[in-house]
């Protein structure tokens, strides 16, 4: 079985270490742990996971968020993946830092990478983990929250939730989304 994890964020060094990134270095981390590296591709940087009969291929798009739906897209159709075998991770700003929400399905909660793959793909029917960076900015001040870098005890703080969301995609396609819900959510 297959299954396609798609961390969002953008590419280039000025995002790099960005609230807006936290997908892609969710998959970052998930890569190091298994010592594999990403390999440049079509629509973004790839890499096979393999656990337990499973093949997770993960995807960190290269189109820029705002046109993320471009690359899930290419890479759905490539590796011939069900949608129900979709995974995105994405940085969301109603969960308070380091919130870890797995969600079966749902809107794109005026995020602009959801926003793009849910009208890409035609459907809002695809599993997500939300990952919370927090909402402490002034108003008005947004772009400049999710575009900046997690303060330093954040950042300090982030390689044990990078770990623990690894943990959860593992068990999405290990045990599937409501067993992995029903163990994660709550903690």
């Amino acid at each position: 079985m297959k299954y396609l994890i798609v961390g969002l964020g953008n590419i280039g060094y000025e995002y790099e270490n960005t609230r807006h990134n936290i997908g892609f270095r969710v998959l970052d981390a998930l890569a190091k742990a298994s010592n594999l590296v990403f390999t440049d591709g079509r629509y973004g940087a790839t890499c096979e996971l393999r656990i337990k009969g499973r093949t997770l291929v993960l995807l960190k798009p290269s189109t820029y968020m705002n046109l993320s739906g471009n690359a899930v897209r290419y890479w759905l159709q490539k590796e011939n993946i069900p949608i129900e075998n979709l995974l995105v991770v994405v940085d969301d700003l109603a969960l308070p830092f380091g919130t870890l929400r797995l969600k079966p399905k749902g809107s794109d909660a005026g995020h602009n990478g959801l926003k793009h793959i849910c009208a890409t793909l035609g459907t809002q029917e695809y599993a997500r983990l939300r990952f919370g960076i927090g909402n402490d900015f002034p108003r008005g001040g947004q772009v400049d929250f999710v575009l900046g870098a997690f303060p330093p005890e954040q950042e300090a703080e982030l390689p044990e939730k990078l770990e623990r969301a690894g943990e959860i995609i593992k068990s999405f396609c290990l045990a599937g989304v409501q067993q992995t819900m029903n163990q994660y959510n709550n903690k």
